[in-house]
């Protein structure tokens, strides 16, 4: 590393590589770096392919920077806005009879009608 990089610097970078696992990102003549899969974006990544290609020019921070072994971690990820999560307490509740009426529609009135009956004929 000819350069010193700072773990928070953002750096804009092109990919020189993409892998099942992430891809690389020459940050200077000499320097690379990886984003790894995880880093892209927020979200499932199934395919590195289908958000990065060789050539891009993108934006990444730089997460981590392991001088000894010549490594530098880095995220486009860090970079985005994150999406607003849905809470389990964001969900409207459905009351236990609301979901028992949604069952009764779909096939669970025949039941209570000969139910009826049954009551009716176990008292003769």
């Amino acid at each position: 590393m000819t350069k010193k990089y700072e773990v928070g610097e953002v750096i804009s970078g092109k990919v020189t590589g993409v892998q099942p696992y992430g891809a690389f990102v020459a940050l200077d003549e000499e320097t690379q770096g990886l984003v790894h899969i995880s880093e892209i974006t927020y979200g499932y990544v199934k395919d590195v392919s289908e958000f990065l290609s060789v050539g891009q020019e993108i934006e990444v921070k730089v997460l981590e920077v392991d001088e000894e072994a010549g490594k530098i971690s880095l995220s486009i990820r860090a970079l985005q806005e994150r999406p607003p999560v849905l809470r389990k307490e964001d969900k409207p509740k459905k009351s236990l009879q609301a979901r028992v009426d949604e069952h009764d529609a779909e096939g669970f009135n025949s039941l209570k009608d000969k139910l009826q009956d049954w009551i009716k004929q176990s008292g003769q």
